[in-house]
């Protein structure tokens, strides 16, 4: 991995649509390297997948997205990686993190309503062996995701300044 790799990743991250001939602009490389740059790191699980933000309010989706915050007791031998294996085959969770401070697992599930999200914390997250508690935070209102902001507003507007 050089400094152009990572240029290109940053890129693609940012937009994974961009054309190679834009991205071999940006870099000062061939159209031919760039390609060969990405089959590598592809090749290589660098490069995971290529997705869509979606605005599923804007789309007219019902889904109900919830944060859930788990303390887990670590395995011997396995810590925390046989219960997150088992969690993240789950179709209901979209991404599962190992974090620090009062949690030890945070995932985030989809829904198609909280009722739905309720029951599968309950019947199906907090009865596992190793999950002491959890926390469930329902997601109101996405303003940014991805990096990318969800709320737009007409005309640039002016932030109070003050001393």
């Amino acid at each position: 991995m050089d400094e152009k790799d990572l240029l290109i990743l940053q890129l693609l991250e940012e937009n994974s649509r961009i054309p190679t001939a834009d991205l071999a602009t940006m870099t000062e490389l061939s159209e031919d390297d760039v390609r060969a740059r990405v089959v590598r790191m592809e090749d290589a699980r660098i490069i995971r997948s290529y997705s869509t933000v979606v605005d599923w309010e804007r789309a007219g989706n019902g889904e109900v997205l919830a944060i859930i915050d788990l303390k887990v007791t670590p395995e011997r031998d396995f810590g925390y990686e046989r219960i997150a294996e088992r969690i993240a085959r789950f179709r209901q969770v979209r991404s599962l993190r190992l974090v620090s401070g009062v949690y030890d697992l945070q995932l985030l599930v989809a829904g198609r309503s909280m009722q739905e999200v309720a029951r599968f914390v309950s019947e199906q997250i907090a009865p596992m062996d190793h999950i002491r508690e959890t926390a469930t935070h329902l997601i109101m209102k996405i303003y940014k995701e991805n990096g990318i902001l969800f709320v737009e507003r007409e005309g640039a507007e002016r932030l109070p300044f003050s001393f």
